[in-house]
């Protein structure tokens, strides 16, 4: 699955999935081969980071 480049719709992207779909950052990773880090890293440059307790990132 390709994931959006653009920092703030790779936000809203991910967030949906987790929301809607998936019960864990990692089990989202697994499940479209993504290399979550990357993610991560995309998003901790816009001042956003993944919490795990509600499982989206803020």
């Amino acid at each position: 699955m390709p994931i959006p480049n653009d920092p703030m719709i790779l936000l809203s992207f991910i967030n949906t999935q987790l929301r809607d779909k998936y019960p864990s950052l990692d089990e989202f990773g697994k499940s479209n081969s993504v290399d979550i880090a990357e993610i991560e890293n995309k998003l901790s440059a816009i001042g956003y980071e993944y919490s795990a307790e509600l499982n989206k990132f803020i």
